[in-house]
């Protein structure tokens, strides 16, 4: 032996064996396997002092020259860069021996470790695992590793458990159905229960396709643990506690199956406490399945019309249809029960339809004064003039019930509240708060007229809840009055929520006692948070502010510039985890500042929003966390330049070489995946990825026509011809279903009439699903053809009608009705469907005329509808004509609040509307309250300058904020800036918080006025603020000024501004869209306040 092999036998003789075994891993490259080694080594023996040393002679002995330093760089590394690339992760998990599996899974899911210590070497484990579990692609290999090697490794509960954390944490998309065909379907009874619990609990995060396989699973698995010999065709292997092991996927049962289930354990399912609570979470059953299921309940000898029968059913109660001679009482009992009904997935019109039918028999032989608090949430089916005939002391002695229902029309609300009103006299906080949900039915003026202490304890009740659910005219009034008694400041402590946006900037200059607690459980306003986070950083240290969430929207360029590089550092998580609330201008200040102090660890998406340069510094090791940390956000957010957009796709693809492969590329995109360009979706993504991704393209709110083509053309091709499509495939394709051809459709209309229903009425307007729409209402109203018009009139008979059942399911669809159609619908159906009809937004004027027409024939003359009528009418009011709009009674800011709400106003009904108000509420300009400004809306616009300046300052001031919002004209404009003057000072004093406030108000302002604004003013225009400025106008803005817009404002700059400027400035316009730095007077100490600096990109070690 030479002296080299001698030595090489002593050291290892002196090494224990599993370290032995752990070096040799490191000399190889093995780092993960050595790093599992070496921790199942220290669980069971103690580093020695002289062991390090050993380990190292054995390397030099080996002549591999690592000191201590690099090999700790060296693991640290590759463990890095092994997060980075799941794939290769994958395949060093498969290649691990059964004992260092083991190791992994005990510290990745069952070590309460935060430090792993290693010799000397310390690992931080916590902030490793952190990593781990927040990347979608290593939480795939875990995924799929535990499939495959746990069940064999490991004790069946533990991979149950293990399986479930994985799950738990990710996005739920490794379920694919053939994923699922890999699930061992052999199993320990426990471990099975175990796993088809965390099933149960994800079955809303999966697909339909999924869900039927892992229904399939579990049958199989299920079919094994019982003797199947004792089954054949006339017996089913369904037990009761079969059917509770298999909880909401028992849907998924054939009809056949339950019919031929045992009724001794139909009896005993149905006998089980928990078979209620089940059954109430059988959201997707369809009527023929829930019909099955209660045939046999009724055939086990359950009484179908005992209390208790019907209490244990669960969502079966939805489909009941028993009818038969049923009395009053049971009638009401199924009713109670049927509150449930609105969470089924569909079918809601034929829910209408059985607790209409149930209603009547409630209701025999009683008044509806007299059982109304027993019919529990069937009142919303109640017609307009039904709750008009109420007493008003049947609402007094129901609203116990009322004030739980949910779903009501607005004017239900008006009417029951009204009646509530009438009898109780007087508004107290006490009779208001008994009122729930029909608290938004108060009148904006009762509001007012209430004690300012009641309103106050209102504010801080349990009624508070529903504030956010009031009109802004409701709101306004409730503020208003508050504001006026000088208890303000002593409430604004309690306004919580959304609510707190209505305060004005002038009502909170106001008060006093601010704090940063204060702020935590409210939304603000950028105004709002402006001006409080300057406030109470005065007095309040700038963590305590930034840990509030919402007061990050107040921070300013120069606060962010100003910050220490330790704090900037130590505080950045708090503007990460609220990037959301973060303008685009904001975004681009942190990553200027983060690049400034600190590039080399710079969060990789903030490169985003940099100069477009920028990206070129991702690439290699910096690839994976800039896609990965980009999918997580939502790109329109960070910068919503086109430019920039396309610039960080081209370095995507770069990254991704130039295709998506399969689901790992898919996991790493996240978000980025709904904007990528038509021509990659076509060439560059595999069907593998395109299964996966499939599910993440639904979410996408805005793809365009070309995206939307390339993905049909991918999904013929991943699941085929239409025709042979499953009930699942369908529900999996949802919304995309719009785009395929009207044979198609009308293919799948034809085989799942109820899944392409469900589908239609969660797509928007009809311009993006016309053949869908369509084929909706061909195939309903071919399926309902006989329904003729009841109407005796001549040009009625023989013509199909809407009926309400129809008009239910319809929704958006019900905008292919013929005029004539709509003209002979029968008074009944009119006045149950208003509501409905008047939110279609595809009628034509036509058929908007013949429903107004409708409405006259149904209510009586104009002068004699109630302001309930006018509001339930939406977008039907539309067609009433100037003298139409005259006739009306417009007394109430609640009535011009909804109709306002609507877009499509000339301007001559808006001066109508606007005259009928003031003439109506014996009002002039001058006497107009802040909450009749915001209840005018856009009403307003309508104004001359004259009627604006006699506007009350006090009252405008505090409406400012939802003025600011108007797409008024320039020439009102200007008379609103006029207006604004005379709050906040000259235009030229206003500052950040103010421009904010007065949103689309700064249109208004003139050349010298907008050439006088600081350039670090200008980007605190709203982003709606810079298209209202008038070309002639905008280009009066210096290129300082246009450099200084932000990403947001030079994105919203319109072609017609553009084509003004000069080259100087659309030089500028385009450093703004890049987001290139601009000096502030903070930063550069006396350089020329009108420099732009483009910094250079520092070389990345």
């Amino acid at each position: 032996m030479n002296h080299a092999e001698i030595t090489h036998s002593q050291n290892s003789e002196d090494l224990p064996p599993l370290l032995h075994k752990a070096v040799e891993e490191v000399i190889t490259g093995k780092y993960l396997n050595a790093l599992l080694d070496i921790l199942h080594f220290q669980s069971s023996n103690v580093w020695t002092a002289d062991m390090l040393a050993k380990v190292m002679a054995y390397f030099h002995a080996q002549e591999v020259m690592f000191t201590l330093s690099s090999l700790q760089m060296s693991i640290k590394s590759y463990l890095k860069n092994l997060l980075y690339q799941p794939r290769q992760l994958l395949s060093e998990f498969q290649q691990l021996d059964q004992q260092q599996f083991q190791t992994a899974m005990k510290y990745l899911f069952n070590s309460r470790k935060d430090h792993l210590e290693m010799g000397n070497t310390i690992l931080d484990w916590d902030k490793t695992r952190e990593i781990i579990f927040q990347s979608p692609g290593v939480n795939r290999t875990l995924f799929l590793v535990t499939l495959d090697k746990c069940f064999l490794a490991l004790n069946a509960l533990d991979c149950v458990d293990i399986l479930s954390q994985v799950l738990r944490v990710s996005a739920v998309n490794f379920l694919q159905p053939d994923i699922i065909g890999s699930l061992p379907n052999i199993l320990r009874e426990d471990a099975f229960r175990n796993l088809s619990t965390v099933f149960k609990d994800l079955y809303d995060k999966t697909s339909a396709n999924t869900q039927r396989a892992l229904y399939g699973w579990m049958k199989q698995v299920l079919q094994n643990s019982c003797n199947m010999s004792e089954f054949n065709e006339s017996t089913s292997w369904v037990s009761a506690e079969n059917l509770w092991i298999l909880g909401r996927y028992m849907v998924h049962l054939p009809l056949e199956e339950v019919l031929k289930i045992s009724l001794n354990e139909i009896r005993l399912f149905i006998s089980y406490d928990n078979a209620t609570k089940q059954l109430d979470t059988v959201y997707d059953i369809t009527p023929e399945l829930a019909q099955a299921f209660l045939e046999r309940i009724n055939s086990s000898g359950f009484d179908m019309r005992n209390t208790s029968t019907l209490y244990r059913l669960g969502l079966l109660v939805c489909f009941y249809d028993d009818m038969e001679q049923m009395d009053a009482a049971v009638a009401r009992a199924l009713l109670h029960q049927m509150i449930k009904c609105n969470q089924l997935r569909g079918f809601q019109a034929e829910v209408q339809k059985l607790k209409s039918q149930l209603l009547n028999i409630a209701m025999q032989n009683q008044t509806l004064n007299y059982i109304l608090g027993s019919l529990s949430d069937a009142v919303v089916g109640l017609t307009s003039s039904q709750l008009e005939s109420l007493s008003p002391e049947a609402v007094h002695n129901a609203i116990a019930t009322l004030n739980q229902v949910s779903g009501w029309a607005k004017s239900q609300v008006m009417i029951l509240s009204s009646k509530y009103f009438s009898y109780e006299k007087v508004l107290s906080f006490y009779n208001v708060s008994q009122m729930g949900t029909l608290v938004t039915g108060i009148s904006t003026q009762s509001f007012y007229n209430m004690n300012p202490k009641e309103l106050s304890q209102i504010i801080r009740g349990t009624t508070s809840q529903y504030l956010s659910d009031l009109l802004p005219a409701q709101q306004q009034g409730i503020l208003r009055k508050i504001a006026a008694s000088g208890d303000f400041s002593s409430s604004v402590k309690d306004i919580q929520g959304a609510f707190f946006k209505e305060i004005s900037l002038s009502d909170l200059w106001k008060q006093t006692g601010y704090n940063s607690s204060m702020m935590k459980e409210k939304e603000l306003r950028r105004s709002q948070a402006l001006y409080l986070y300057e406030l109470l950083s005065k007095k309040n240290h700038p963590v305590d502010l930034l840990s509030t969430g919402q007061l990050v929207k107040g921070v300013t360029c120069q606060l962010i510039e100003s910050m220490g590089t330790d704090f900037f550092l130590n505080t950045f998580k708090f503007f990460e985890k609220n990037l959301h609330l973060l303008s685009p201008y904001q975004v681009n200040c942190l990553a200027w500042k983060f690049w400034k102090v600190s590039n080399a660890s710079i969060p990789p998406f903030l490169l985003f929003v940099l100069p477009i340069e920028y990206l070129e510094y991702v690439s290699g090791p910096l690839c994976v966390p800039f896609i990965e940390s980009l999918g997580k956000t939502e790109m329109y957010l960070l910068n919503p330049s086109l430019h920039k957009k396309n610039a960080v796709l081209q370095k995507v693809r770069e990254c991704l070489n130039g295709s998506i492969a399969d689901e790992y590329d898919v996991d790493l995109l996240g978000n980025l995946i709904c904007h990528l360009p038509p021509a990659f979706l076509h060439d560059r993504m595999s069907l593998k990825a395109m299964a996966t991704a499939f599910q993440q393209l639904k979410l996408c709110q805005q793809l365009s026509h070309e995206q939307k083509a390339e993905i049909k053309y991918k999904l013929l091709e991943l699941y085929g011809s239409p025709n042979n499509w499953t009930a699942e495939t369908a529900l999996d394709v949802g919304p995309f279903i719009a785009l395929l051809s009207k044979g198609e459709l009308n293919v799948l209309a034809e085989k799942f009439p109820h899944i392409i229903l469900q589908i239609a009425k969660t797509i928007g307007q009809i311009s993006s699903a016309k053949e869908l729409l369509s084929t909706v209402f061909e195939s309903l109203s071919s399926a309902n053809a006989n329904t003729k018009s009841s109407l005796a009139r001549p040009d009625c008979l023989g013509t199909r009608a809407p009926s309400s059942d129809q008009i239910i399911k319809l929704a958006e669809a019900n905008v292919f009705w013929s005029v004539q159609e709509l003209k002979c619908m029968d008074a009944g159906t009119f006045d149950k469907s208003v509501e409905l009809l008047g939110t279609v937004s595809g009628f034509n004027n036509s058929q908007l005329i013949a429903l107004k027409e409708k409405a006259k024939e149904v209510w009586g003359s104009l002068p004699e509808w109630k302001s309930y009528h006018i509001v339930s009418l939406g977008r039907i009011a539309l067609a009433l004509t100037e003298h139409e709009i005259e006739e009306l009674d417009l007394h109430s800011v609640d009535t011009i609040s909804v109709l306002s709400q609507q877009t499509e106003w000339t301007f001559t009904q808006a001066r109508s509307i606007l005259q009928g108000f003031l003439d109506d509420s014996g009002q002039t300009i001058s006497m107009l309250k802040s909450f009749d400004l915001v209840g005018l809306g856009a009403i307003l616009c309508a104004l001359n300058s004259t009627e604006i300046m006699s506007i009350r300052s006090a009252e405008f001031s505090a409406a400012v904020a939802r003025i600011g919002l108007l797409f008024c004209s320039t020439p009102v404009l200007r008379q609103f800036k006029k207006m604004t003057e005379s709050v906040f000072g000259t235009a030229t004093s206003w500052n950040g918080s103010i421009l904010q406030e007065i949103g689309t108000i700064a249109g208004g302002l003139n050349e010298d006025e907008l050439k006088a604004f600081d350039k670090n003013l200008v980007p605190y225009f709203q982003p709606i603020a810079i298209r209202r400025i008038p070309p002639e106008i905008f280009q009066a803005l210096s290129p300082e000024q246009i450099a200084n817009l932000g990403p947001e404002n030079a994105a919203m700059v319109t072609r017609s501004q553009r084509e003004r400027l000069n080259a100087s400035q659309l030089q500028s316009l385009q450093l703004a869209l890049d987001g290139a730095r601009t000096s502030t007077p903070e930063i550069q100490n006396g350089a020329s306040a009108t420099q732009v600096v483009q910094t250079p990109a520092p070389n990345r070690e």
